[in-house]
């Protein structure tokens, strides 16, 4: 029903900036939110970032301050800015989008991204 194709990911210092972003694509419904989750090693998949298409935004208590989510609504393109970047933040990122079917709603991952932050 849709594709989304992530970049972005890499390896940087800690203190150091990334930019991620998630292209959705072959779509036949609205995409509605798109966001951002992470998994470390070991760890749950937490919410990152979301953000809906008016714009309210909602982080993860842990990068509040340091990362921002931001979406062209135009390319149904969802962008995650991470500045101040630490090692605890090294994990693979997911691209989600919810899409309003006539039905209800569907919800969609993306394959991830790794963000690796050491020195």
């Amino acid at each position: 029903q849709v594709q989304l194709v992530e970049s972005g990911g890499g390896w940087v210092q800690p203190g150091g900036s990334l930019r991620l972003s998630c292209a959705a694509s072959r779509s036949r419904f609205t995409v509605h939110a798109m966001g951002w989750h992470r998994q470390g090693a070991g760890n749950q998949r937490e919410l990152v970032a979301r953000i809906t298409p008016d714009g309210s935004t909602t982080y993860g208590d842990s990068v509040k301050g340091r990362f921002t989510i931001s979406r062209d609504n135009a390319n149904k393109t969802v962008y995650l800015q991470m500045n101040s970047l630490k090692p605890e933040d090294t994990a693979v990122y997911f691209c989600n989008v919810d899409l309003k079917t006539p039905t209800g709603w569907d919800y969609h991952w993306g394959q991830g991204t790794q963000v690796t932050v050491s020195s």
